[in-house]
């Protein structure tokens, strides 16, 4: 089908563009509130961080705008090349980005920073909607697991080299819309098995946590003694099980950042570092807490009129809505944020094509963990891992990536009755 010239605007989700909108003017009053000075008050300044993030915002809105203007199609069509750009960027990273709070992951462009893992998320979402799409391996064979889990691991593992492992997480959104597509749901259980290991490992000394696999192995082979298969996968996991466990140990102790490490005993309560590595979230948690019901009132937040919560205009952005417009105004942002996800799965279900509602599914499912990672690290039930809230924290390639990966889905959406 032809695009209806002039007309195609009127096929576009406005309201999900109106969620856009509100989102990006929450983030620039919020930033705006969390560097404000009331003894250097000065006029609009774009050298500081809220003018630099207006510009960030007018210039996401036209290039979102001007998404719109390209043909559906050729987002399919090019996508592997998408990919292969997004990849060199993650290798030429490594080798001339600059060092930013322990991670390699910007390079500088002048006075820009260019944040590479923040565009391989659209890059990677756009190659697995095209091999799910132009194969349709409805994953009933190794082959395809394997393929649609390298298009995922290739950045993954670039970005871990960084070592940036909170953007790195946010890849295993990825799973989600292969599940919708006919993964097996023994993957996501083995998932949550993986996360359920992990953090007992640290809790239950390993060989208490050995002795319990090779008891429930013992008692579901007993119970399955005369069906072989069962009882050979059984063993096999089993085994992979007690591997991880000393696999986790050495990634705890070889991979992971000394403060990254800080951070997750700090959140499982096996040490207390109130003045070190805990202090962001506990004077985050105090400025949430601070606002109480209705909040202390736009600049009026004393936790963020006077610095005390590190990196608030980025990472804890959301400790500046919690101390300032309070639940009400937290109820507000988090609100908006499950419209949208549930506008976007409304969108993803009703697409003919299957690129599109795998797409689709794949921004629904990186937005999630990005929002829910985020906001649990501000109150401390996930550890600090230094991802952006999307729209909202100051950054322009955090904003960008994420309107390019939105308006992407809007665009094709927009010809869901003839893109195939």
């Amino acid at each position: 089908m032809q695009q209806q010239g002039n007309r195609f605007f009127f096929n576009v989700d406005w309201i999900t563009v109106l969620i856009y909108i509100a989102l990006c003017a929450i983030g620039f009053t919020n930033i705006y509130a969390s560097i404000y000075n009331p003894d250097k008050s000065v006029g609009f300044d774009f050298a500081s961080s809220y003018g630099k993030q207006l510009i960030y915002v007018i210039t996401g809105l036209i290039l979102g705008l001007s998404i719109l203007l390209f043909d559906g199609r050729l987002f399919n069509v090019f996508a592997p090349f998408i990919y292969g750009v997004t990849l060199v960027l993650l290798v030429i990273v490594l080798f001339v980005g600059r060092n930013v709070g322990g991670n390699q992951a910007w390079i500088p462009i002048g006075s820009f920073r260019l944040q590479p893992s923040e565009f391989a998320k659209f890059g990677t979402a756009l190659l697995l909607a095209r091999y799910v799409s132009t194969f349709n391996p409805k994953f009933q064979d190794i082959k395809s697991i394997f393929i649609a889990a390298a298009i995922v691991l290739a950045p993954l593992l670039l970005i871990m080299l960084q070592p940036d492992t909170g953007s790195a997480l946010v890849f295993l959104a990825f799973m989600f819309p292969l599940y919708r597509e006919g993964l097996s749901g023994y993957f996501l259980l083995i998932f949550l098995g993986m996360i359920v290991l992990f953090v007992a490992d640290f809790l239950v000394p390993t060989y208490i946590l050995i002795l319990i696999l090779t008891t429930i192995g013992a008692l579901f082979i007993y119970a399955n003694k005369r069906k072989q298969k069962l009882i050979i996968t059984t063993v096999f996991v089993t085994l992979i099980a007690i591997g991880y466990l000393f696999l986790v140990k050495v990634a705890y102790t070889k991979v992971l950042e000394p403060h990254q490490r800080s951070r997750i005993e700090l959140m499982l309560g096996l040490k207390t570092d109130n003045k070190g590595a805990g202090y962001n979230v506990i004077q985050s948690q105090i400025a949430i807490g601070s606002g109480q019901a209705t909040g202390r009132g736009f600049l009026q937040g004393t936790q963020t009129k006077y610095g005390y919560v590190p990196e608030q205009s980025t990472d804890f952005i959301f400790s500046t809505i919690g101390e300032e417009w309070g639940f009400m105004g937290c109820s507000v942002v988090i609100g908006l944020y499950i419209f949208l996800l549930l506008r976007l799965i409304n969108l993803a279900e009703r697409q003919r094509s299957t690129f599109s509602r795998v797409y689709g599914y794949s921004v629904a499912c990186i937005l999630f963990f990005h929002v829910f990672i985020n906001i649990g690290m501000t109150i401390g039930i996930i550890p600090v891992i230094g991802i952006p809230l999307p729209l909202i924290s100051y950054g322009g390639s955090s904003l960008w990536s994420f309107t390019i990966l939105l308006f992407i889905f809007l665009k094709l959406d927009s010809n869901r009755m003839g893109f195939i």
